[in-house]
């Protein structure tokens, strides 16, 4: 009789198997090729995967993704800081001057759709370059040659959250990384003990500005929406109040060991290594962060440089954020929506930042941190250079996305200069046009990259931040 084994399965009941019929066959030893590979090619195909997936997981373990990388060349900025005045700041009454508009007042001018609108403000020469700048930035106008200003800025639809989606992620519809996600993702942070990419403030969109998307989360940005808060309470909940440092380092290390035992037996998931490094950086900035956010340590002088306000501190707070080893602090400064008044609403609004951005750009000069410090100004698109057509109280103007202004200084950019041209009224550009794809390109430029190489794959495409647009504009560059 054939032999009978008993196995004893988890459950209670017995299971009696017959080994002989689990033999193998003489049947099993006659096959045809055909049916070889028909049996055990998915078996092959199996082993090849699960091979390239063990290679992919130990690689993901032995390198921090935060880690600071070399660039593919030298770059000449190490680190950006992004003013991002949300709402369409106008280009004609701050860095595009038209005085030539003037004679057109009061005619319907079919070109720009309606009457004219000049603008009320003065623009003086500034600096030995003698760039134009407007009597409502005299501030940053002290630092005009270390400026490049561009006058010739396109983006695709003037609709606030599309535009700014545009120019924080290069797409205003596709889930995207931002710019700093993909400027954290090719460098790394210089400070494991801070976020690598940090939003002061937030502004129409919210996170889908500073998400990472389909890059693993540690190169998502942090938003800390209240620099005026004391520093203990920037960050909500950075420190515990339940378990010492001590505590908290083995239960990280606990839950550390615990995932590699996961990532060993089953698969490495990126959401749970990304939960598990946010974790790990806020134990670091217990003891870092709350420093860096006290803008008290700084000099009064220092502080009376940048002014008293939200805006300031904010400005004030990147430049300690950069000099800390942030690789990109975007600053969102709104508030430039006129569609009424614009002789009153963008005045105010152009005092707001003039003192604290003027402040940031010779602090970080005085520092010698200019050099390789981009910093990088502007909105989502322009306005009209006719009246809105809504007919709203005060002459205000409304969206425009054919022509508009942005600029950069710093990080290796050729000071003193107006790059572009537009038509006499602002209308349109006619020389020199840079999309906002190219803006990226030339930031991913000024930071070591060919904008074309950095990519990621994710859904069998690699996608970078430029999409399949985007060229270097290299009379930006020193």
């Amino acid at each position: 009789m054939p032999r009978i084994d008993r196995v004893k399965p988890q459950s209670n009941h017995t299971v009696i198997m017959n080994i002989s019929e689990h033999r193998p066959s003489e049947a099993d030893f006659c096959v045809t090729r055909r049916q070889f590979l028909n049996r055990f090619g998915m078996g092959f195909g199996a082993l090849s995967l699960g091979s390239l997936l063990g290679e992919t997981a130990n690689a993901a373990a032995s390198l921090s993704p935060l880690q600071s990388h070399a660039p593919h060349f030298s770059g000449t900025a190490k680190r950006v800081i992004h003013i991002f005045s949300q709402g369409g700041p106008s280009h004609i009454d701050t860095w595009d001057p038209k005085p030539g508009m003037a004679k057109y007042v009061g005619q319907d001018v079919k070109l720009i759709g309606g009457l004219p609108l000049p603008s009320v403000f003065n623009f003086s020469k500034s600096g030995k370059s003698g760039v134009e700048v407007s009597e409502i930035f005299p501030h940053i106008g002290e630092s005009i040659d270390d400026i490049a200003v561009i006058r010739s800025m396109t983006t695709d639809i003037p609709g606030h959250e599309f535009a700014t989606l545009m120019m924080n992620t290069g797409s205003g519809r596709l889930v995207k990384p931002s710019v700093g996600s993909w400027a954290l993702y090719g460098l790394g942070t210089e400070n494991q003990n801070l976020p690598g990419f940090i939003a002061l403030g937030g502004g129409l969109g919210g996170a889908a500005n500073w998400r990472s998307a389909f890059l693993p989360g540690a190169f998502q940005g942090t938003l800390v929406s209240n620099v005026s808060a004391p520093a203990e309470k920037i960050i909500d909940n950075i420190k515990s109040h339940y378990a010492s440092l001590g505590d908290q380092r083995k239960q990280l290390d606990l839950l550390k060991s615990l995932n590699e035992m996961h990532a060993d037996r089953l698969n490495r998931e990126s959401v749970l290594d990304a939960r598990i490094q946010s974790f790990e950086l806020a134990f670091k900035m217990q003891t870092e962060a709350t420093d860096v956010f006290d803008v008290t340590k700084e000099p009064e002088s220092i502080r009376a440089m940048y002014g008293d306000s939200e805006t300031a501190r904010r400005m004030l707070v990147a430049r300690r954020l950069v000099e800390n080893g942030v690789r990109f602090v975007q600053v969102w400064a709104g508030g430039w929506d006129h569609h009424t008044d614009v002789k009153g609403n963008l005045r105010k609004q152009a005092e707001a930042i003039d003192q604290p951005v003027g402040a940031l750009l010779k602090d970080l000069k005085q520092r010698d941190m200019l050099k390789d410090t981009l910093v990088v100004w502007g909105g989502e698109f322009g306005r009209t250079p006719r009246h809105d057509k809504g007919a709203r109280g005060e002459p205000g103007r409304d969206h425009h996305n054919k022509a508009f202004c942005s600029w950069m200084a710093g990080g290796g950019v050729k000071g003193g200069q107006a790059y572009g041209q537009t038509d006499e009224f602002g209308y349109d550009v006619v020389e020199d046009k840079v999309h906002v794809h190219d803006l990226h390109a030339t930031i991913l430029h000024l930071l070591g990259f060919d904008h074309e190489k950095l990519t990621y794959r994710y859904n069998g495409r690699d996608f970078r931040l430029t999409d399949v647009y985007g060229n270097v504009v290299k009379d930006l560059i020193a």
